[in-house]
This record gives structure tokens, C-alpha cells and sequence, in this order.
């Protein structure tokens, strides 16, 4: 697809941007009704919310346009009520919401908002374990335990080193390299594959069980645990280019990600449903992977790989874009530059809050927005 290709879906993601902070007022989005448009909201922006002032980042450095800027910063503020929370997640919304003002706009409070968070987070870091754990206020993990890790959790590493280049912390970036190295060798099978979820021996670190938490079975590959796993490999990776096997398992990730998703390139819920093709998609997952395969095409150990990583990036975007970015048809009544179809969580365990699918995510919504802005030139995909 060629730019203006790009930068017409780029314009519907900002009509949606428009329409999202009309709808929302002060509260975060969280998933929408594809049908009506109508969010879903937290009051605290959850794990999520976050995403909601990153897409406000990204348009006011892709337009110029003030406004954006203006909206972030008055959701930015209240993340600092996070700061404190004893969960490893807090590092999703924090880096997304306040540190990505700092990386794009040189914003001082948001800033400082993310430094403090990020020096909290080595308060949670736990020696035995060489990680932060999910701890006791994981939201969507409290119920499993103290000691239990996660794929997901790997999003703190890019975020505790950046934290650690923007002050010289040393021990922040201790953490960072220990916490990666920990649970990327923990939940990357032999076959490429991630595992989501760990129990782990409280005195020792040892592995007690794998499992999935959010997927079909103990054993499933869940979409977006292969999505986070080359993402934030990649993401570690390009923190710190000492360590070469970290690159290695984002490229193992991605590439037993090529070989496993349907031709469309567009991803179900878990490779593993045996319901497929009759099972809900996941452009969440596949908007997630989108972003992985667009910074592995800049830094992918081989010229080859880039080329094909970009090849697929491309070819994944066009997907998303064609079929699933609202308006889909001619006639498509819809509000314009919904990205339709994630499967945010279909567990019968899901908190209340979080059952939704073939809905409209903000999580898979950033890292479209995130991707269409890369691919049109608007925006250096290792910036973020």
C-alpha cells in the first residue's frame, strides 16, 4: 500500500480520536461497542488507560495539532495516584501515559510522573525471583498468586531502562536486565512459542508450573501472549543491544508467529481453539505483533529478515486496515476509524469489566495508530 494509502487510515484513527474524547469526558476508554461506539470506561484508566493518552502523544507529534497535547496532559496528571500500587502492571499505563511524553515532547511532568513509578517498581523487585512479580493489586492477576509471572509482565524491562537512561540509575537498570533475562527465559518455548503465564518457588525462583492464563487451556498459545512476547523482547532488546539472545527470541517469536497465523494475517483469539476458523479474531493481537514486526524490520539480525518482517508488517497493516478499520464497506454506518474485532477477554473468569470481544480495544487501537503512524514515515518506530 502506498502512503497516502497509510495516511488515509491514519486520518479515521484521528476522526476516532475526536469522537473518543467527546464520548469519554474525564474517564479512560477501555473497549468499545463496535456497533454504536460507545466505550466502555474506567475511572483510574486501569491497565489500559494509559494507551488512551499514548494515541494523544502520538497525534499531537504526528499533527502539531495542540489540542492532543493539551488532552494528554490533563490525563496524565491523574496517574500519579499509580505510583504506589503494588502491581507490576502499573509500568503498561505509566509508559504509555507519562513516559511517552517525555520520549515525544520533552514534557517535564509526565516525566516525573514516570520516574517515580519506575523507581516504585524496584521496591516490588523480588532478589529470589530476578523479577518484579505481579503482586498483591495485579489487575486481572490477583487471584493467582504472589508469585506468579507473566509474559505481559516483560513490559516493564523497556520501561525500567528507559527510566534508567533518562537518570543514570544504575540499579534501575539492574533490574531491568534481570527482570528480561528472567522472563524471557522463562515463558519462550523450544518451538518459538510463548507461554503466558508461571508459578514460581517463593525461596528459590524455580519453576513450578506453566499455564495460560487468559487463553484456552493451561497449554494454549494465547494471541497476545505471542504478541507481548515479540514485542517486548524487541523493545528490551533495543534498550540494551548487549544482549543478543533477546533479539533472538523476539525473532523466534515472530517467526513462529509468520508460520502459525491464518494467510489473511489476521490472528485468532489462540492459536490453539479447536473451534478455528469458527472462533472470534483478535486484531488486539495482531495489531500488537503489527508493531513488533515493523521495529524487528529495522533491527533484525539479517537483511533478509527485515526484508521479509516489513513484507509481513505491510501485508498486516493492509488487513487490519481493509477489513477491520471502520468504515469496512461502502455503506458502513459506523463511527469512522474503529479498529473492530479484539478479543479483549473471553474467560468466563474475566473481571466484569473485561468481557468483551469482537469489540473495539484500546490496546489493539494504539498500536494500529502506533503502526499506520510508522509506516506512513510519521514516526520513528524505535522512538517508542
Amino acid at each position: 500500500m502506498t502512503t497516502d494509502v497509510w495516511n488515509g487510515a491514519i486520518e479515521r484513527m484521528l476522526e476516532r480520536i475526536e469522537d473518543t474524547a467527546a464520548r469519554v469526558g474525564d474517564r479512560f476508554p477501555h473497549w468499545a461497542d463496535p456497533e454504536t461506539g460507545e466505550w466502555t470506561t474506567t475511572p483510574d484508566g486501569d491497565w489500559t488507560g494509559g494507551y488512551w493518552i499514548g494515541m494523544l502523544w502520538l497525534a499531537a507529534a504526528a499533527t502539531g495539532d495542540a489540542r492532543y497535547r493539551s488532552w494528554a496532559e490533563r490525563f496524565v496528571e491523574r496517574l500519579g495516584d499509580r505510583v504506589p500500587g503494588q502491581t507490576v502492571f502499573k509500568s503498561f499505563p505509566v509508559y504509555y501515559g507519562a513516559a511517552l511524553g517525555a520520549i515525544l515532547h520533552e514534557a517535564s511532568g509526565p516525566r516525573e510522573i514516570a520516574l517515580a513509578t519506575a523507581r516504585s517498581l524496584t521496591r516490588l523487585y523480588a532478589p529470589a525471583l530476578r523479577l518484579v512479580p505481579l503482586g498483591a493489586q495485579a489487575e486481572e492477576g490477583a487471584h493467582v498468586g504472589a508469585t506468579e509471572t507473566s509474559i505481559d509482565s516483560l513490559q516493564a524491562a523497556p520501561f525500567l531502562f528507559w527510566a534508567s537512561n533518562a537518570t543514570g540509575d544504575g540499579a534501575l537498570r539492574d533490574i531491568a536486565m534481570n527482570h528480561a533475562e528472567t522472563i524471557i527465559h522463562l515463558h519462550l518455548r523450544p518451538d518459538g512459542s510463548f507461554i503466558q503465564s508461571s508459578s514460581l518457588d517463593a525461596a528459590t525462583g524455580r519453576l513450578v508450573r506453566h499455564y495460560t492464563h487468559k487463553g484456552y487451556s493451561d497449554t494454549s498459545t494465547w494471541g497476545r501472549a505471542q504478541a507481548w512476547g515479540m514485542l517486548f523482547s524487541t523493545q528490551s532488546y533495543l534498550a540494551d543491544r548487549q544482549h543478543e539472545a533477546w533479539i533472538a527470541a523476539a525473532v523466534r517469536g515472530a517467526d513462529w508467529w509468520l508460520a502459525h497465523v491464518p494467510a489473511d494475517r489476521v490472528a485468532f483469539w489462540d492459536f490453539d481453539d479447536p473451534a478455528i476458523p469458527n472462533t472470534e479474531r483478535d486484531t488486539a493481537a495482531s495489531a500488537i505483533a503489527l508493531a513488533a514486526l515493523l521495529k524487528l524490520s529495522r533491527v533484525a539480525p539479517s537483511e533478509a529478515s527485515r526484508s521479509r518482517y516489513r513484507e509481513a508488517a505491510e501485508a498486516t497493516a493492509t488487513a487490519l486496515a481493509e477489513r477491520y478499520l471502520t468504515p469496512t464497506h461502502p455503506d458502513d454506518p459506523r463511527v469512522r476509524g474503529m479498529l473492530t474485532e479484539a478479543c479483549f477477554n473471553k474467560r468466563t473468569d474475566a473481571r466484569p469489566h473485561d468481557r468483551a470481544n469482537r469489540c473495539e480495544f484500546i490496546v489493539g487501537t494504539y498500536y494500529f495508530f502506533e503502526s499506520l503512524l510508522a509506516l506512513a514515515g510519521r514516526l520513528d518506530p524505535l522512538r517508542v
